[in-house]
């Protein structure tokens, strides 16, 4: 699968006084959409972190471009872009209709309990698609 779309209704806890989404609300919603991303592929990563491999964000690039706001309906589009030995790099936007609201660029690195590097696993890295 080269793209993942997932559906996200903003509630009131998402947004700052002004009922606008609080910046960090973003992160948590991306970070849901990535996950969805792999459960949609028959991924668990809960298995995976129990048998002591971790996927932590090492790296994240993103670009407001525009608000949400309390009540609206959002779309988050997750696209793998990059597969590398031990890292793992998607793009990611965030849409409200047509309107581009967020830009993301994120890095995963692929670690074991110890946090040390270790290679992406071959049943992963065979259902993803660059």
């Amino acid at each position: 699968m080269s793209e993942y779309h997932y559906e996200k209704k903003i509630y009131y806890h998402d947004t700052d006084a002004g009922g606008v989404v609080y910046y960090g609300s973003y992160l948590k919603h991306l970070e849901e959409a990535r996950t969805e991303y792999f459960n949609h592929l028959g991924v668990d990563l809960i298995e995976y972190t129990k048998n002591g491999i971790l996927f932590p964000v090492v790296h994240l690039e993103l670009d407001y471009k525009k608000p949400a706001r309390y009540g609206d309906v959002v779309q988050i589009f997750t696209r793998p872009e990059k597969v590398g030995s031990a890292s793992l790099t998607f793009t990611q936007e965030i849409k409200r209709g047509e309107a581009t609201l967020v830009t993301v660029r994120v890095v995963w690195a692929c670690v074991n309990g110890d946090l040390k590097p270790i290679g992406i696993p071959e049943d992963i890295r065979s259902k993803i698609i660059v």
